[in-house]
């Protein structure tokens, strides 16, 4: 009889695990397998005489395309028609970064366009103070 633990590690409800390993370990989950969404990782634990410990542990993989949407919030009330700025792009792999079409185009922020308005209200008001002292 082993005097170490056994591991068996499931993802989601599968029957099977995915590895059945002695503790203590390193293991390296590839998410590349996995559809992207919310997971599961269960970790079922045997000691050597025979009692079970569960752990789970939630996780989202998100090995797909990202997506960026301005325009809507999550639960958002909306009505009407939206005009939405959609972007998807890919983040290459880990040896290279794909610079295309990784940046989403936004929109000027409405603290910019006060920003803005303020200044030119303030150039303009010193610019009419300046040409009415000089006349």
């Amino acid at each position: 009889m082993s005097d170490k633990s056994t591991i068996f590690i499931f993802i989601d409800d599968d029957t099977k695990p995915i590895a059945e390993l002695a503790t203590p370990v390193s293991f390296e989950l590839d998410t590349r397998k996995l559809t992207d969404g919310d997971h599961i990782l269960k970790i079922v634990s045997k000691d050597p005489s025979g009692k079970e410990g569960i752990r789970k542990i939630p996780f989202v993989v998100r090995n797909g395309p990202a997506i960026a949407i301005e325009g809507i919030k999550e639960n958002a009330v909306v009505d009407g028609v939206l005009p939405l700025m959609i972007n998807a792009y890919g983040k290459g792999d880990q040896k290279s970064f794909l610079i295309e079409g990784s940046e989403t185009p936004q929109s000027i922020p409405y603290w910019v366009w006060i920003a803005i308005i303020g200044f030119v209200g303030w150039a303009l008001f010193y610019l009419v103070r300046y040409i009415s002292i000089t006349q």
